[in-house]
């Protein structure tokens, strides 16, 4: 893992004007190059390839697992997963099925002695799956895959605080987790009626301080912002609550209204979400109301306590990015397990069938279920290496950069250069002869800042399939 000297990073500033000029349409950058430019060719062969050359490296990377469960129990409207609603959990038991022999197939491709890291359910709701076909699941896991130290490894669940109580908790505690995250959105009754997920402040409490007594090292709570029959009273009294709650990283995510792509949304009213000022507001309310309690803003939407691993790896110069955000390991291969689950070994992405269809029918086949990937082109390799840079310690020295990657940087990213003047004129960013300076202006935007090193956004046909800016 590559450290960054990085200079203290100054705390954002919330200008609702600025922002409110360059609220676009732009990737998150979980990856570079971003999803859309996956391609159908990149298939099971290619997969294979990557493996064995990870294996092949002098010093070959720890691994990361990412399990995706997609089951639900019931939608939440403002949803864009992939995700299955029943409440037939005969369901999960097909899918576990295909899952371990998924997990038989690849899993000996690596070798034996690449430790797991990093382990992480995400979906749809983990907690879909009861304590007894959560057992079944990660002791194949542990059987087919080298489990890191307890010391050493951070295995997180995403956790659905209605469908999931103390006890449940502390199983996930004996089972090898040690993280937890809880999604709330908004603890605001009129908003959860419109978006059909009515959750108590007492449910979600008995999760957080159960998986705190179970010992998890962390606990973290998602918000979402731009919500139909959201207020600022209302939301305020919601980061109260959530404050109370003391989770140790909040994400503050802003709602993207896609309904032509994503059909549970075409339940939400457009006329009941809130203007774009409000929105702005929101977060700037969230902003202003965690930073007051303690937290630290990371970047895109991520805060958490100044004593919290993600704080201390961002003052150390060591913070990544990856497919489940900022991470401290973001030097792992990942394994995508699961209907549509994103994977990245060595220097390419593959995503396997995003339907249960799709699925079963490679697994059945004997097939891994790989549907599409990418493998990345030296410049990818160099553009990623500098988004991140950016996105993780908000600076970028381009003579060190240059040297580390054999280029003139001046010289290869002169339309970037370019570009970001236009970003400095605005504040966004200080230049000189070295280095590239996020600023507190351009912190809240370092999207549109990555955004200048992309090298497909300009044949981009479908700039909307993007979230916005802010």
């Amino acid at each position: 893992m590559e450290t960054i000297a990085a200079a203290p990073i100054e705390p954002p500033t919330f200008d609702a004007a600025l922002i409110a000029r360059y609220d676009v349409n732009g990737p998150r950058y979980t990856s570079y190059p971003t999803a859309p430019q996956f391609r159908a060719d990149f298939d099971e062969t290619a997969l294979r390839r990557a493996i064995r050359d990870s294996n092949e490296e002098p010093i070959p990377r720890p691994l990361s697992l990412y399990v995706h469960v997609p089951f639900c129990m019931s939608p939440c409207f403002y949803c864009g997963c992939n995700r299955v609603i029943t409440r037939d959990v005969g369901k999960a038991d097909r899918y576990l099925e295909r899952l371990v022999r998924e997990i038989e197939l690849i899993a000996p491709l690596f070798d034996r002695d690449r430790p797991v890291r990093q382990l992480h359910f995400g979906g749809g709701t983990p907690n879909f799956l009861d304590l007894p076909r959560m057992r079944e699941l990660m002791e194949s896991l542990a059987r087919h895959f080298s489990f890191a130290r307890d010391d050493e490894r951070e295995y997180g669940i995403e956790i659905d605080p209605r469908f999931a109580d103390a006890a449940y908790v502390r199983g996930l505690a004996e089972l090898g987790f040690n993280r937890i995250s809880v999604g709330i959105q908004d603890f605001d009754p009129a908003v959860q009626a419109a978006v059909n997920r009515i959750q108590s402040v007492a449910q979600t409490a008995e999760v957080l301080h159960a998986a705190r007594e179970a010992g998890f090292a962390s606990a973290s709570v998602d918000l979402i912002y731009g919500l139909p029959r959201q207020t600022l009273d209302g939301f305020d009294r919601t980061l109260t609550e959530v404050i109370a709650l003391a989770p140790d990283r909040v994400a503050v995510y802003g709602y993207a209204h896609l309904p032509a792509m994503f059909k549970a949304q075409q339940q939400i009213e457009a006329a009941e979400l809130p203007d774009p000022a409000t929105r702005l507001a929101l977060f700037g309310r969230a902003l202003e109301r965690l930073t007051a309690a303690g937290y630290v803003y990371i970047g895109m939407d991520h805060f958490a306590r100044a004593d919290d691993e993600l704080a201390r790896a961002q003052r150390a110069g060591q913070l990544q990015r990856n497919f489940q955000g900022y991470s401290t390991h973001g030097d792992c291969d990942i394994v995508g397990l699961g209907v549509s689950a994103i994977g990245r070994i060595g220097d390419s992405y593959s995503q396997n069938a995003r339907d249960l269809t799709g699925y079963y029918a490679a697994l059945d086949a004997g097939r891994l279920p790989v549907a599409r990937g990418l493998h990345l082109d030296e410049d990818d390799l160099i553009r990623r290496a500098a988004i991140g840079e950016l996105m993780c310690h908000g600076e970028l020295d381009m003579a060190a950069f240059g040297t580390r990657h054999r280029l003139v940087f001046a010289t290869y990213f002169a339309q970037a250069l370019e570009r970001l003047r236009a970003l400095a004129d605005d504040g966004l960013v200080t230049l000189d002869d070295r280095m590239i300076r996020v600023t507190s202006r351009g912190r809240l935007l370092l999207r549109i800042i990555a955004m200048c090193f992309d090298a497909y956004l300009d044949d981009d046909a479908s700039p909307t399939r993007y979230s916005r800016a802010i």
